[in-house]
């Protein structure tokens, strides 16, 4: 993709299934790239946000273990994220950021999404899943989730460990104004970088703020909201 790459109302699908395990459905490192009413759908891996500025809006992205992933700027405003069911053995991580070192502007932002489980995973009759929202794929991996709805399946710990205690004390997730049963951070992990934030340290990961929004998103027809909601 060259720079600047809007995608409107398009599906991207992998069709591996679960047991294929790592089957990406959509890779994108276009700087300023934007996607609207767009859906990716796959299981592990779903969606590879690699590199550079990016926005999505009132998307659809599903998936199992870090299915959003990777290095890039990225804001997800009014999206969906549908958890499906994983393989036994496996354990739902909805992101696993990869930002390298402190001085990377990286991260991902979920603003005004939600967070839900598909049918099948919320199903009682089958036996239970753990549900995470991220974990480190990187050392400085940095996650924020902002005026979101997150849904009740979501383990009340947040978080989980990629291997040991790699990354636990240079991560930063951050959480601000969620709602939803998912959303009490009582019981998060007591790592150094998981923090609930205030309204001033929120507006820091705003499109506005956080990939500059307001000089390239307008342009490409998309709705957008430059900051915080309240």
């Amino acid at each position: 993709m060259g720079d600047r790459f809007v995608a409107m109302a398009m599906g991207f699908r992998n069709t591996a299934g679960a047991g294929k395990h790592q089957a990406v459905a959509l890779r994108v490192v276009s700087d300023r790239s934007v996607f609207v009413n767009c859906r990716m759908e796959a299981y592990q891996d779903t969606l590879y946000a690699h590199t550079n500025r990016q926005f999505y809006r009132g998307c659809i992205i599903s998936g199992t273990v870090d299915f959003i992933f990777g290095d890039a700027s990225a804001v997800f405003q009014n999206c969906l994220l549908v958890v499906r069911r994983p393989l036994p053995n496996q354990q739902n991580i909805i992101t696993a950021q990869g930002r390298l070192n402190r001085r990377e502007t990286t991260g991902f932002v979920l603003h005004q999404c939600r967070i839900k489980a598909d049918n099948r995973l919320a199903d009682a009759s089958l036996p239970p899943i753990r549900s995470y929202l991220a974990r480190p794929w990187k050392e400085f991996s940095r996650t924020i989730f902002m005026e979101s709805q997150i849904d009740g399946f979501i383990h009340p710990e947040g978080y989980m460990p990629w291997e040991g205690d790699f990354a636990l004390k240079t991560l930063y997730y951050g959480e601000y104004n969620n709602h939803g049963p998912g959303a009490n951070a009582s019981g998060r992990v007591k790592w150094p970088g998981v923090h609930v934030i205030q309204k001033e340290e929120a507006k820091r990961y705003t499109v506005d703020n956080f990939i500059q929004g307001s000089s390239w998103i307008p342009a490409t027809g998309s709705l957008v909201r430059l900051g915080l909601s309240s």
